[in-house]
């Protein structure tokens, strides 16, 4: 009989053999500032790098194995010496243009080992926080002045079968929702159905994207992702399921390769954050600690935006992004002026002022406009290089009138650019596109990139693109834009470097209706952590009936649920994406996305617990007003809602949106009532979640 080794027992049989190979002169350790957390970096007698980290002696990464294949020439992952160890101490406090704090604290502690082979140089340098830490491979200038890297090799051993809630490996989307298993059942979940996505490729039964949250059996909460994405394919993992040991897996360009880079260079961060509580991972600014400071010399121009958009009654069905429905259609031919309207196309000079009237009249800063340029009609599924030009507008949409009229109004439009993937084709048309806004006023644009990406056989994380990302948020930095890019790849932090990039993607929103409610107490914890969401809250209307005949899905939230989330998925770009009239029917609770603001002074995550709840209070930037927000996922829970973070010498009236008593995300997502009462900070609220439920509270001094 054969007899078939427990995957921890191989996990720690490997971590023995490497730990004995490693003497104590090709030894070295770094800690963090409060002692908890220990990375060691060991050279073993065959010269290859490993790294293990423990979190007051617990093992949270055993010994891996670190560095690159490269074409044409030896690995990068053996036969190195070790020239020297370079190591310093930062303890720093920086401002964000905008965020979920007004400061944060960078304290780490940094060891950079200096390694060679013959000529070749490579240098690994480790940061470490008290809430985690990043390592990276630096290439100095050296003779081999180009690098192809076919492969990273860098190991993330698992020093247990954590629990993981995690989204499958692919090379051209995350619009999925979250699996939670244990990190061995994996693979029996590779053939679930999962959504279905225009552009997608998965590469292994065991591969998993960033970020990744895991939890241990003595309750540790651990998120594994990368930090500073520059120049660099997006990085997954990729599970052997044996060993319970990640690999990094880099997303491949058209030939096989994964990246090519010229020395001096230097890779993305990988992470990790440790946490003690839930809550620790939401709090973590490690991802942000690690990208370089705001590259920009001027920031005055970049603001928080509450908009609202011409958009989820397309995304309902209720109306279309084209002008007409013609069939045979070719945009190089085609002669819109004799075209015959569809009737049904939302970008309408009538349609847009009413958007604009209903905006400008609640306080709103933008309104975002689809479907507004020629070519809709051309591209879906189509894959073509040229469809859009981005500067032509329908002729129902006249672009100087309704730009003035929204000015006029004290709001501004916000440009649209559907890409339909053709990188190339945009990158042409940039410089154009950019200076159409500039010259109407628009300082905004939400790009996005929907289809399998063009030319054939990149992808959207693929280094290539990941490059193109970063530079058309450049680009829009010096014409004073900022970028809220779709369908790219998911953020590394990047927003601090370039604060113009105000929201991202690069997940499952609500444009997929009918998503479970643990998908919004997941996203906080995994996506989030690289940088803002466009989740676009603020649905009102759950039967999509309602707003477009002949939708038979059911948005399973409540209306509480709806407010809570202005609080839980922070962005300082936060849409009120359901239509002018599912608002009017509910003033009363539309008071909520009117008064919370987008940019704060403090958060503090009070409770949470992925897949289940979050519960934040965040205190407004500009004032000493509070707002306190929950969502909750499929078990209805009691909340008592201590506020001790409230200033002492001050008294507030709190406004309290809860769902009703009856309230139930799936069945009754109507209910809900509206209190007030004065409180102080010695003071509790009790509220009910209810299923796919949430509350929200302003807290405002009573003067």
């Amino acid at each position: 009989m054969k007899k078939i080794q427990h995957p921890l027992m191989a996990l720690l049989l490997l971590a023995t053999a490497l730990s004995v190979a490693c003497s104590a002169d090709r030894t070295e350790t770094v800690s963090s500032p409060d002692g908890n957390i220990e990375i060691k970096f060991c050279l073993t007698p065959q010269g290859e790098p490993t790294y293990s980290a423990t979190y007051k002696d617990r093992p949270i990464v055993a010994n891996s194995l670190m560095g690159f294949e490269i074409k044409d020439a030896e690995p990068l992952t053996g036969g190195f010496r070790m020239d020297g160890v370079n190591s310093s101490e930062t303890h720093e406090t920086w401002a964000p243009v905008w965020g979920e704090n007004d400061s944060i604290v960078n304290n780490y502690r940094q060891m950079a080992v200096n390694l060679s082979r013959g000529d070749l140089k490579m240098n690994i340098e480790f940061r470490v926080y008290d809430d985690g830490f990043g390592f990276r491979y630096l290439f100095p200038e050296q003779p081999a002045k180009q690098y192809v890297v076919t492969d990273e090799m860098t190991q993330f051993a698992m020093a247990g079968d954590h629990t993981a809630w995690w989204i499958p490996g692919d090379y051209d989307t995350q619009e999925y929702e979250y699996t939670r298993s244990r990190l061995s059942e994996i693979r029996s979940h590779a053939d679930d159905e999962f959504m279905p996505n225009v552009s997608s490729q998965r590469f292994s039964p065991t591969g998993v994207q960033t970020a990744l949250l895991l939890k241990t059996d003595d309750g540790l909460y651990l998120s594994l992702h990368e930090a500073a994405l520059v120049d660099f394919p997006a990085m997954h993992l990729d599970l052997d399921d044996s060993t319970l040991v990640f690999k990094a897996h880099l997303t491949p360009g058209p030939d096989g390769t994964m990246a090519t880079f010229d020395t001096p260079f230097k890779t993305p961060w990988r992470t990790v954050t440790i946490g003690e509580k839930a809550t620790d991972i939401l709090a973590s600014n490690l991802i942000l600690n690690l990208n370089d400071p705001c590259a920009l010399d001027d920031v005055s121009w970049i603001h928080p935006t509450k908009y609202m958009g011409v958009w989820w009654e397309m995304i309902t069905g209720a109306s279309s992004w084209n002008y007409t429905d013609a069939e045979n259609f070719d945009l190089s031919t085609f002669d819109y002026s004799k075209a015959k309207p569809n009737g049904r196309h939302a970008a309408n000079n009538e349609n847009v002022r009413r958007y604009i009237d209903f905006a400008a009249r609640h306080g709103f800063d933008q309104l975002l406009v689809e479907g507004w340029n020629i070519g809709w009609e051309d591209w879906f599924g189509k894959e073509k290089d040229y469809v859009f030009d981005f500067v032509t507008p329908y002729p129902d949409f006249d672009i100087a009138a309704l730009n003035k009229y929204a000015h006029d109004k004290g709001i501004r439009l916000m440009m649209h650019h559907e890409t339909s993937a053709a990188v190339d084709n945009y990158d042409r048309h940039m410089d154009k596109a950019y200076d159409l806004m500039k010259k109407y006023g628009y300082d905004v644009v939400k790009s996005g990139y929907v289809g399998n990406i063009i030319p054939r056989g990149e992808h959207h994380y693929s280094q290539k693109q990941v490059s193109h990302y970063l530079n058309a948020v450049k680009k829009a930095a010096d014409k004073h834009i900022m970028v809220n890019a779709h369908e790219a790849v998911r953020p590394t932090g990047l927003c601090r470097t370039y604060p113009n990039l105000v929201g991202n993607e690069s997940a499952m929103g609500q444009e997929y209706q009918a998503m479970s409610p643990k998908h919004c107490t997941i996203l906080p914890f995994t996506r989030l952590k690289g940088g803002p969401m466009d989740f676009t809250p603020g649905i009102f209307e759950m039967d999509l009936s309602k707003t477009a005949l002949g939708n038979k899905l059911h948005k399973n939230a409540t209306i509480a649920n709806q407010l809570g989330l202005y609080m839980t998925m922070y962005s300082p770009l936060q849409m009120a994406a359901d239509t002018p009239d599912n608002y009017e029917r509910k003033m009363d609770a539309f008071q909520f996305i009117k008064d919370v603001p987008l940019d704060w002074s403090e958060s503090r995550y009070i409770d949470a617990e992925p897949g289940e709840f979050i519960i934040v209070a965040r205190k407004d930037k500009n004032s000493d007003d509070w707002f306190v927000g929950g969502v909750n996922a499929e078990e209805a829970r009691d909340v008592v809602l201590d506020l001790d973070f409230l200033d002492p010498d001050m008294k507030y009236m709190a406004t309290i949106y809860a769902d009703g008593k009856r309230a139930n995300g799936y069945t009754n997502s109507n209910d809900y009532s509206i209190s007030t009462r004065e409180v102080n900070s010695s003071d509790n609220i009790q509220v009910r979640m209810a299923v796919a439920g949430g509350f929200a509270i302003s807290l405002k001094p009573i003067i």
